[in-house]
C-alpha cells in the first residue's frame, strides 16, 4: 500500500512553519541575529503573536530549527557529492565534497553565517537533538573521507595526537560515531576542514571581493593542492 495522503491541516502547518523560517532568515540577512523575534515575524506574516507561538515556543526554538535545517542541508549536499564518486578514487571524492561545501555556502550565505559566524546573543544550543545530529552528519563526511583513504598512523602528514588534545565533548562524539578512528585521523580531518572552510569564509564575508574576479578558481587550486598534500595522484585529482 502507498503512503497515506497528508492531511490538509498538516500540509498547511508545514508550509507555515517553512514560511516562518524563511522570514527569519530574511531578518538575519537584513539586520543580523538580534533582529529575529517571533513577534516581528508574526507581524510580517499578518499573524497574531499567539498564533506563531503555536509553531515555536520561543525564539531559541526557532533558532534551533534554523541551525538544524542548515546543517542538514549542508550534510545532504556533502554526502551526495561523496557518493557520486567511486570509493577507489579518494581524490575525486575530496574534490567533490569540498566543491559541494563551497557551492552550498555561496547559495546559502545566511545559513552559513548562522552556523559558522558569530553566535546569536543569548542563545544556548541544545546538547543533543536535531542540531547535534545534523552537525555530526556534516562532520562525519570528512572523517569518513580521511579514514577510508589514508591509514593512520602511517600517513606522512600524521602528527602525534591523542584524545586529550581535543575538546572532551568533541572527542566523545567522534569516538561514539567512529570507535575505530585514531586521534591522528581526526586531526587530519580537522586540518582538511580548516583549508576548505577558511577560503570559503573569506569569500562569504566579502574579503576576496576586490582581490579576485573568480574565487571559485582560487578555491579549486587550493583543493587540488590539498589532494596532492594528502598524497593523491595528479591524474586522479584532475579527473574530478
Amino acid at each position: 500500500m502507498g503512503r497515506p495522503p497528508t492531511r490538509r491541516r498538516d500540509r498547511l502547518r508545514a508550509e507555515t512553519s517553512a514560511e516562518i523560517k524563511a522570514i527569519a532568515l530574511d531578518h538575519l540577512t537584513a539586520k543580523g541575529p538580534e533582529a529575529v523575534s517571533l513577534r516581528g515575524i508574526a507581524r510580517d506574516m499578518g499573524m497574531t503573536a499567539g498564533a506563531i507561538y503555536s509553531y515555536f515556543d520561543t525564539r531559541d526554538d526557532l533558532i534551533t530549527a534554523l541551525i538544524s535545517d542548515s546543517y542538514a542541508s549542508l550534510a545532504d549536499e556533502m554526502e551526495a557529492a561523496c557518493t557520486r564518486n567511486p570509493e577507489d578514487d579518494p581524490a575525486a571524492r575530496v574534490l567533490a565534497v569540498t566543491t559541494a561545501y563551497r557551492e552550498w555556502a555561496i547559495t546559502h550565505p545566511e545559513e552559513f553565517r548562522l552556523i559558522y559566524g558569530d553566535p546569536v546573543s543569548g542563545y544556548e544550543p541544545p546538547e543533543s537533538g536535531p542540531v547535534r545530529d545534523a552537525e555530526d552528519r556534516a562532520c562525519a563526511v570528512l572523517l569518513r573521507l580521511v579514514a577510508s583513504g589514508w591509514p593512520m598512523p602511517e600517513h606522512p602528514l600524521a602528527q602525534p595526537f591523542d584524545w586529550p588534545d581535543f575538546g572532551s565533548g568533541y572527542a566523545e562524539r567522534v569516538r561514539e560515531l567512529f570507535p575505530e578512528l585514531e586521534p591522528a585521523t581526526v586531526a587530519l580531518a580537522l586540518r582538511m576542514w580548516g583549508r576548505m572552510h577558511g577560503q570559503v569564509a573569506l569569500e562569504i564575508y566579502g574579503h576576496l571581493g576586490t582581490q579576485l574576479k573568480d574565487p571559485a578558481k582560487l578555491y579549486r587550486a587550493e583543493m587540488l593542492d590539498l589532494t596532492r598534500t594528502l598524497g593523491m595522484s595528479a591524474m586522479s585529482s584532475a579527473s574530478a
